[in-house]
């Protein structure tokens, strides 16, 4: 059974006035949306987030969202926006303005700036009579709840609902352009997401780095490539280049008799596992897991060797 204090009753009632709200949004949302998305992806330049207070909390994080997904994007400051950083804001430009009240006077040079030089102007408001709404050319409207704290000062259900719009519109931007996972990765090479996103190419040994030998090659000299090489295997390839066997520190214990007489091909374990080259280390990783093994050889569509991928390069670069 769920603990209970006051505090934890207040958690969960937030908690639910929140979720309740969303759901509200979602029944509510409207055409407006729709412009909205469609006037953005017509937009030759970035897309000006700005707001003030908890609203522009909001719009910092709306822009960074936007920007990450594909839709170029910048917060502007509605203040430093009166003191010279209207010069951020181009012609090919959108404006998306944040005010719950619809009424924030630190906007009112911007919206007259807009509506000066023919800016779209999409604003996302509570209020549909508000200043903000009306000289918008759509306004994203968030019904009227009021807020978590219970007396209606504390933007809290408010700016819930206008982050969950922000998101929204990043989504669908970003499926109306078909960004892809590789887009996003490009967007976030570092960190736990850039490693998720990694793929095997960007991991793996590969040219010259690649230990390689053939069949018929002595052992003794099969040998010194893998030591040569230090990756502690050695690709086996047949006469047109392609990736016939491997042969691992196992092999080498399971024929340790007579070792340097016998050939490569005698030692080699046939057909083993691979990957290719555009699969995620994420993927490989889990291939390694399953077979029990420590590294992979990365064939072309060919069956060609273009990298030799270890699980410890897949660890030091945070892939787990």
């Amino acid at each position: 059974m769920a603990s209970s204090s006051p505090h934890l009753d207040i958690a969960r009632r937030v908690i639910r006035e929140e979720a309740s709200a969303l759901e509200a949004l979602a029944n509510s949302i409207g055409d407006g949306f729709t412009i909205a998305v469609e006037m953005i992806l017509a937009a030759k330049g970035r897309i000006v987030v700005s707001g003030i207070g908890k609203s522009g909390h909001i719009a910092r994080k709306i822009a960074a969202t936007l920007a990450s997904t594909g839709t170029p994007a910048q917060f502007v400051h509605p203040a430093e926006a009166s003191h010279g950083d209207l010069g951020m804001v181009t012609s090919n430009d959108i404006v998306l303005a944040l005010s719950n009240s619809g009424e924030a006077p630190e906007l009112a040079n911007l919206v007259a700036y807009t509506r000066r030089f023919k800016i779209p102007l999409i604003a996302l408001s509570s209020r549909e009579g508000s200043t903000l709404a009306t000289q918008a050319d759509v306004c994203l409207n968030i019904p009227q709840l009021g807020e978590a704290c219970g007396h209606g000062v504390v933007p809290t259900i408010s700016t819930t609902m206008s982050l969950a719009v922000g998101d929204a519109l990043a989504i669908a931007l970003m499926e109306a352009r078909d960004f892809t996972a590789e887009n996003f990765r490009e967007f976030h090479p570092g960190g736990k997401l850039g490693a998720r996103l990694a793929k095997v190419e960007d991991l793996m040994h590969a040219a010259d780095e690649m230990p390689l030998s053939t069949p018929d090659a002595l052992m003794s000299d099969t040998l010194l490539v893998i030591s040569e090489k230090g990756l502690g295997v050695v690709g086996i390839i047949d006469r047109n280049g392609h990736l016939s066997g491997i042969i691992t520190d196992g092999d080498l214990r399971r024929h340790m008799t007579r070792l340097l007489e016998k050939k490569a091909g005698d030692v080699m374990t046939a057909s083993p596992t691979t990957i290719g080259p555009n699969a995620l280390a994420e993927e490989a990783v889990a291939v390694m897991n399953e077979r029990q093994i420590t590294c992979l050889f990365v064939v072309d569509e060919t069956q060609t060797p273009v990298g030799v991928l270890k699980i410890q390069d897949c660890l030091r670069a945070g892939v787990v």
